[in-house]
């Protein structure tokens, strides 16, 4: 246990060490520091995947097997890239083909719209 003595003594260091200036009010800007960490900030959604693969048409896309996969019921579904281009298009982009061949086969069905359907990860 301190004694009053030191307890004074801390009392004095914690003082001087408080910063000046309180907390942000609720109508407060947010300090330009924080807008630039947002903006440098990589998002979470292009880390998953290399960035612009899930973005790109069917015949850009360098790999001969296009797989993806569900993170709601961890399904798989490969398709090779000339099936893909024969059934919806040359110039359909991955993302939406993806995204129609998890739905056309997907076992989370419920009565709400926005729960329906799975949750790609495109590979």
């Amino acid at each position: 246990m301190p004694t009053p003595k030191q307890i004074e003594k801390l009392a004095a260091v914690v003082g001087r060490k408080a910063p000046p200036v309180g907390g942000l009010a609720p109508d407060d800007d947010l300090p330009p520091e924080y807008w630039e960490s947002i903006l440098r900030d990589v998002p979470a959604d292009d880390m998953r995947s290399k960035p612009g693969v899930r973005m790109r048409p069917l015949v850009d896309i360098p790999q001969h097997v296009l797989r993806v996969s569900c993170r709601r019921c961890g399904r798989t579904v490969e398709i090779q890239k000339g099936d893909a281009a024969r059934l919806y298009g040359p110039d359909a982009i991955w993302r939406d083909v993806g995204q129609r061949l998890l739905d056309n086969t997907c076992t989370q069905r419920t009565a709400r719209h926005e729960e329906d359907g799975c949750w790609p990860v495109f590979e």
